[in-house]
């Protein structure tokens, strides 16, 4: 089994990048959208963070999974066995923060409305961090989870490239986040009369 040392990294907190750093790469990329939006939660937002247009270009991508890599090692002491990926949102993020932490990428993805490691086995005990794009409520990486740990496998912790909740969300392990961004989120029975006003989008991944 592969594994990659946790050691101390060597920047300190002053050069971590920060959250407006974060959203200046998305805004770069065009990737911030106003308008009426479901999110894969099913909520409702105003605001839309586009990943895929951050995603097309990999020098962006390497900056944003570079820094998420550099706040794993230093949060979480120990190995980690693997990077594990919820499909389809996680899995470019996933694959290069792990090529950057030097462990392998395993991929989750949905079978008859759950997740499962349809393409790989894992070992027993393997340490593995789970590595979102977006968390708003954190469904997917609990429901990651819970795949997971069915299988013997320990989840040190989860990360994200952007926390929509700002902290507020709880997934059962330690959240990692490159950076905490809320914007309104609304359940679809309580949305303000502007949102309502304007016709809904669905450009997340939920349901594929």
């Amino acid at each position: 089994m592969r594994g990659a040392s946790m050691a101390s990294d060597s920047r300190s907190m002053g050069d971590e990048m920060n959250t407006d750093e974060v959203l200046g790469i998305f805004r770069e990329a065009g990737a911030v959208l106003e308008g009426h939006f479901i999110l894969t939660s099913g909520l409702r937002s105003p605001v839309f963070l586009q990943k895929a247009r951050v995603f097309m270009h990999a020098d962006k991508t390497e900056r944003l999974c570079k820094a998420l890599a550099e706040k794993i090692r230093a949060a979480v002491p120990g190995k980690i066995d693997y990077v594990v990926g919820p499909a389809i949102g996680g899995l470019i993020p996933a694959y290069e923060t792990s090529r950057l932490l030097g462990v392998p990428a395993i991929w989750v993805e949905r079978e008859g409305g759950e997740f499962r490691l349809r393409r790989f086995e894992i070992d027993q005990g393997a340490r593995v961090v789970i590595v979102e794009d977006i968390v708003t409520t954190g469904l997917s990486i609990r429901e990651t989870i819970d795949c997971l740990r069915q299988l013997g496998a320990e989840v040190v912790a989860a990360a994200c490239i952007i926390d929509r909740s700002a902290g507020k969300t709880h997934v059962g392990v330690p959240l990692i986040a490159l950076a905490e961004y809320e914007v309104p989120a609304y359940p679809p029975d309580r949305l303000p009369p502007e949102l309502a006003a304007i016709p809904a989008i669905k450009p997340g991944s939920r349901n594929i």
